[in-house]
């Protein structure tokens, strides 16, 4: 599944399909606190109970081991937390979007994420089944109907570093990996507080960035904008950077489009884009346009694509590779 799809963005825009397809929109009303977990003592296979991300209980016999993942960021914290999910929506899609967290050649492809095949599911004899809000409801319910299925709020625009934290321990609690999430979030604390005073004594900290991807249609290009209600740009905000969009994102993943003529208030700032080799450069398909060679930070060449593999919706992993990225491009 396409990056361009993660979210239909409310009223503002449809965004556009490509490699990787589509998943519909969060839920905005979905409960916002944090999940809540009770999980057997290390070493027991008792049962384990958790509150979900729709604010429901869901009771398994024992931590789960065989597990079907339905959503990238999902996936990314069951193998970063030592379990190697069997079965995996759009396998080939995640590996070319995130780099953080390898999938063995075993795991068996479960169909798109926005269309999984309940029947390929239900043949892996899974113990569970993680999907997110955004799957489809009459989806879950084919689903429940077979199998226990955990639901992971993906994105919070009002807590997004947060909820990235909340659904790994979520997650965790679910398999039976609450000391190794603990030390996930340790590192993740280390790299953020690493990145910020790399940043400072650089004498960047405190200036203004952008981060954003984007795609070509003809001969027009979107500009999708990580706004500071988005994960990714909350992360770099929490390395002593300032946004300068000023556009207001989606209730979920904190996420507004614009082109490139919304692109001339933005003044000075460090122009930060991702893409991946699978499609069209679109930042590099503007050379040329009279607007954007006159923009300030292209003339100074302060635009930086940063490496790809960094998936900007997932978990730990990938913001570490993140904060590794911004800080190595803006201290070099």
């Amino acid at each position: 599944m396409r990056t361009h799809h993660l979210v239909a963005l409310a009223a503002t825009l449809s965004l556009a399909a490509a490699a990787c397809g589509s998943v519909e929109a969060g839920n905005a009303e979905t409960a916002q606190s944090a999940p809540s977990t009770s999980a057997p003592d290390p070493g027991t296979s008792g049962p384990v109970t958790v509150t979900d991300g729709r604010g429901e209980e869901l009771t398994i016999d024992a931590p789960a081991t065989t597990v079907v993942g339905l959503e990238w960021g999902i996936v990314e914290n069951l193998v970063s937390l030592g379990v190697m999910p069997v079965g995996v929506a759009d396998p080939a899609g995640y590996g070319a979007w995130v780099g953080a967290a390898p999938l063995d050649d075993e795991v068996t492809d479960v169909g798109m994420r926005g269309e999984p095949s309940v029947d390929a599911i239900v043949a892996l004899d899974p113990d569970l089944v993680v999907a997110t809000t955004d799957l489809a409801p009459n989806v879950v319910d084919q689903l429940e109907a077979v199998v226990p299925v955990l639901i992971v709020r993906p994105a919070a625009a009002e807590r997004p570093v947060e909820q990235m934290r909340d659904n790994l321990t979520l997650v965790a609690a679910a398999v039976g990996r609450t000391d190794e999430a603990g030390e996930l979030l340790a590192d993740l604390d280390t790299a953020l507080a690493d990145g910020a005073a790399a940043l400072e004594a650089a004498g960047v900290a405190g200036d203004r960035f952008t981060l954003a991807d984007g795609w070509v249609e003809g001969s027009n290009v979107s500009v999708r904008a990580f706004t500071d209600a988005s994960l990714a740009g909350a992360v770099v905000e929490e390395l002593g950077l300032e946004s300068a969009w000023e556009l207001e994102g989606d209730p979920d993943y904190g996420l507004a489009t614009t082109d490139v003529e919304g692109l001339t208030g933005l003044g000075d700032v460090h122009f930060l884009y991702y893409t991946n080799e699978v499609e069209e450069d679109p930042f590099a398909a503007l050379d040329g346009n009279a607007i954007w060679d006159s923009l300030g930070f292209v003339e100074s060449g302060d635009v930086h694509r940063l490496p790809d593999g960094i998936w900007m919706f997932g978990g730990p992993r990938s913001v570490e590779q993140l904060v590794e990225a911004v800080v190595t491009t803006l201290t070099a």
